[in-house]
């Protein structure tokens, strides 16, 4: 065991060149560890709060001010802890904070710190990430959700829909999943270049499509698999995060590409029709976060056929998790460590998942980094799932690259998730 001798933050860039926050702890013993904090363009209003510095810099983005509090309260506060004291830890940066969406020190701050000491601790042990924070049980390694187009706040609103996925249901290993999301990938692209509808990559690396609806975008997804020689609802199915408290409020619903304006209970038709039309196995935030009653009233209508997964609902939050649950709104949730803030409140909320029969899925953000901590945490904790982005772009590909890795490990996890771990009511 040892004890954290130095704390070290400083300013790097994210993949949308915004600058973001690094931690790095050095223990007595000379074990490192470095996090870094993602941020996100589609947040919920209740996740863990940034602290950006305002101002003309970086369109007001800078980080100075979380990494002077860093320097300033947090350093002080943890050197000479036992780097190995996850829990202690981040409760000492909650108190620390003192604000319930951390907006004092900032949760960019907080969640680079608490994964700087996790990575410290598993460097102490001498362990991968995946095996320190699995400890002697046995984990499989998760199904990926993989991007193919990009929208929503993601692509400047060319679709409605933030993101169209893909999962391949028939895959019996990580890398297999990967080798047949990368074939639907490149027969996207091709079929979007045919069509002129080709833009470009959105900000998590998927193609950024110039549809004329958000139909048009799931008949040529449905047609991409069919391309790469797959059978749509058999071998790959289709997940979708709607993203909906970004064009919703108050129960009323407005597409701009469909330029239709709707409510509750014609939103919740349309996303039924979308399901009976086409193999989708997963819809993310159907409905706006302040829709309770709507997220209710879609699980109970279309809970028992596909997974329904809380995000901007949930936000990585074991309360609201517990409340949902009870409540019969969605049956799975998006885990997202920089939503909560540090790594105790994340496994938390992944814990509350599960014991309430709720699927997860760990996650990245849209302004992501080269750090690959959620793909051991993913692997680790046993969560099933995985959602990183696209199949381009060096800062999701690192995460699914560090998955071949780990399931390449003659000690590695024991197996594959595989599509039994897709939630149903």
């Amino acid at each position: 065991m040892s004890r954290i001798e130095e704390v070290r933050a400083r300013r790097i860039w994210d993949s949308r060149g915004r600058p973001t926050v690094e931690v790095e702890i050095v223990t007595e013993a000379g074990a490192r560890g470095r996090g870094i904090a993602p941020a996100g363009a589609s947040r919920g209003s209740r996740e863990a709060m940034e602290l950006r510095d305002g101002g003309a810099a970086f369109d007001g983005k800078d980080v100075k001010a979380a990494i002077a509090g860093i320097a300033r309260e947090i350093a002080p506060a943890l050197r000479g802890r036992e780097v190995t004291e996850q829990s202690a830890i981040d409760a000492m940066l909650i108190a620390l904070d003192g604000t319930p969406d951390k907006s004092r020190l900032g949760g960019n701050a907080l969640i680079a710190t608490s994964l700087a000491a996790l990575h410290a601790a598993a460097s102490e042990h001498g362990l991968p990430l995946w095996r320190y924070v699995a400890g002697s049980k046995d984990v499989t390694l998760p199904l990926p959700q993989i991007q193919i187009f990009g929208g929503g706040a993601h692509a400047q609103l060319r679709v409605d829909v933030q993101d169209f996925m893909v999962i391949a249901t028939s895959a019996t290993s990580f890398s297999q999943a990967l080798e047949m999301t990368a074939e639907v990938y490149l027969h996207a692209g091709k079929l979007m270049r045919k069509r002129g509808a080709a833009q470009g990559v959105a900000d998590e690396g998927g193609w950024w499509p110039a549809f004329s609806s958000n139909e048009e975008a799931l008949d040529v997804l449905v047609a991409s698999i069919e391309a790469a020689g797959f059978v749509p609802g058999t071998d790959v199915g289709i997940a979708l995060d709607i993203a909906a408290s970004e064009f919703g409020k108050g129960g009323q619903y407005t597409l701009g590409l469909d330029d239709v304006r709707l409510d509750t209970d014609a939103m919740i038709e349309k996303l039924l029709k979308w399901i009976e039309r086409y193999p989708i196995v997963s819809i993310e935030d159907p409905l706006s976060e302040d829709d309770e009653a709507g997220m209710i009233a879609f699980t109970r209508a279309a809970g028992s056929r596909l997974q329904i997964v809380g995000d901007d609902f949930l936000v990585t939050r074991a309360a609201l998790i517990e409340d949902a649950a009870a409540k019969g709104a969605c049956n799975a949730v998006l885990i997202k460590p920089n939503q909560a803030g540090t790594v105790t409140e994340t496994l938390a909320a992944l814990r509350a998942a599960r014991e309430n029969g709720y699927a997860s899925i760990v996650s990245a953000r849209s302004g992501e980094t080269e750090d690959v901590a959620i793909v051991h945490l993913a692997t680790g904790w046993n969560a099933g799932q995985l959602k990183v982005g696209s199949f381009s772009r060096s800062e999701r590909m690192a995460k699914w690259n560090e998955g071949i890795r780990i399931e390449d490990d003659g000690d590695g996890p024991k197996g594959f998730a595989s599509a039994s771990v897709l939630a149903r009511s």
